[in-house]
C-alpha cells in the first residue's frame, strides 16, 4: 500500500466526511491490495465513545451475508448520517454491488431517482414511528426491504407499517459487528449467537471487529475467546430466534430489586396517552436508585395509572417525567446519559 493511498484514505481512520467523500474513499479502500482497517467512532449513547476498528474482510463478510439474506444486491437510499456504522455499511454495500446510492430524506423523491431492480432503505425506529404517525407509509411500501435497527422497535409500530405493505426487517447489531448481523432474530450466514448464564448476548463470526483503537484493555473486556460480549440482555426462543430484552446497563437496581428498564418502558407505552417511553434510574437515598419513567405523551398520564400497567409491581416507576421529545444523538439513538440528567433534574 503506497503512502499516496494512505493519504487518500485518511478520512476512513476515523470515518469522516460527506456521503460523496466517503463513497469515493470506500471505493478506493475496496480496490486496494491490502488496506488498513477503517475506524468508526461510536455515538457514546451510554457516555463512553469508542473507536471501533473494522477490517475490510469483516466488512465484506457483512455485505455478502446481508445481500444473501435480502435476496441480492440492490440500490440504497441513504437518509442516515454517513459516518456511523449503518451509513458506512450502506455506502460500502453500494460499492460492492456497483450501484449508486441516493442520498435523500425525501423517500418519494428518492424513489424517482432509483433505477435498480431491487431497492432498499435503512431507518432507525424513530424514523419509522414518525412516518406511521404522519400516515406517510406509501413510499416505504415500494421498497424490497426496509431495514429498521439501532434500537428497540415497538411491535405496534411494526404491525401498522406491515399492514400498509411495508416490508420491515428488524435488525440487531452494532459497530463492533459491522452493523446489523441478526435479522428478525435470525443470525446472518456465518454469524453465531448465544446467551450466557447471566442472560448476556454473545456474538461471533467473521463480521467481528478487530478491537478498540488504542484501548487494548477495553478490547479484552468485550472480546473473549472469539466472542463479543454485547452488554445486551436476551434469550433464545424455542425456534432459535434471538429476543433482545434490553441493555445490561438498563437494569435499575432499586431497593435490591433488579428492574429491566426496557421491559418496563414497553409496559408503560400501553397507556393510551403515552406515545413513547424510556425508563432510567436516578440516585435515591432510600432506594439506591429510583425508577423513573420519562415519556412523551398526547395528554397528562398520571403516575398511578402508569404503575398499574407494570408487573411485577416492584418494577413500577416511582416517578413520571413528561417531555416534549427525548434527547437524541446525531445517529438518532436516544441519548441515555442526557435522559438520566433530565430525570434527575425533574
Amino acid at each position: 500500500m503506497t503512502s499516496g493511498f494512505d493519504d487518500m484514505t485518511a478520512g476512513l481512520r476515523p470515518v469522516r466526511g460527506t456521503a460523496g467523500d466517503l463513497l469515493a474513499l470506500l471505493t478506493a479502500w475496496d480496490a486496494a491490495a491490502d488496506p488498513e482497517p477503517l475506524v468508526i467512532e461510536t455515538s457514546g449513547s451510554t457516555g463512553r465513545p469508542k473507536r471501533v476498528v473494522l477490517s475490510r474482510a469483516a466488512m465484506r463478510a457483512s455485505v455478502a451475508a446481508t445481500h444473501a439474506r435480502l435476496g441480492g444486491p440492490g440500490q440504497w437510499v441513504l437518509n442516515l448520517p454517513p459516518t456511523y456504522v449503518a451509513g458506512v455499511q450502506l455506502l460500502f454495500r453500494s460499492v460492492v454491488a456497483g450501484t449508486t446510492p441516493v442520498v435523500s430524506t425525501d423517500l418519494t423523491a428518492a424513489l424517482g431517482e432509483m433505477a435498480g431492480e431491487r431497492r432498499y432503505v435503512s431507518l432507525v425506529p424513530t424514523q419509522l414511528q414518525r412516518l406511521v404517525v404522519a400516515q406517510e407509509l406509501a413510499p416505504l411500501a415500494r421498497f424490497d426491504a426496509v431495514l429498521v435497527g439501532g434500537g428497540p422497535l415497538d411491535p405496534a409500530v411494526r404491525a401498522v407499517a406491515e399492514g400498509a405493505g411495508v416490508p420491515v426487517v428488524q435488525t440487531y447489531g452494532m459497530s463492533e459487528t459491522c452493523g446489523g448481523c441478526v435479522y428478525d432474530g435470525v443470525p446472518l450466514d456465518g454469524v453465531a449467537v448465544k446467551v450466557d448464564a447471566d442472560g448476556q448476548v454473545l456474538l461471533g463470526g467473521p463480521v467481528l471487529f478487530d478491537g478498540y483503537e488504542g484501548d487494548p484493555s477495553r478490547t479484552a473486556e468485550v472480546l473473549q475467546d472469539g466472542w463479543l460480549r454485547t452488554a445486551d440482555l436476551g434469550r433464545l426462543d424455542e425456534d432459535g430466534r434471538l429476543r433482545v430484552l434490553g441493555r445490561v446497563d438498563d437494569v435499575v437496581i432499586s431497593g435490591g430489586v433488579k428492574v429491566p428498564g426496557s421491559a418496563v418502558a414497553r409496559m408503560v407505552e400501553r397507556h393510551p396517552a403515552v406515545t413513547a417511553a424510556e425508563v432510567v434510574g436516578v440516585p435515591d437515598e432510600e432506594w439506591g436508585e429510583r425508577v423513573v419513567a420519562v415519556v412523551t405523551a398526547s395528554g397528562s398520564p398520571d403516575l398511578a395509572g402508569l404503575r398499574d400497567l407494570v408487573t411485577p409491581r416492584e418494577w413500577a416507576p416511582r416517578e413520571v417525567v413528561i417531555v416534549p421529545a427525548f434527547p437524541v444523538l446525531p445517529n438518532g439513538k436516544v441519548d441515555r446519559v442526557a435522559l438520566r440528567r433530565v430525570a434527575a433534574d425533574a
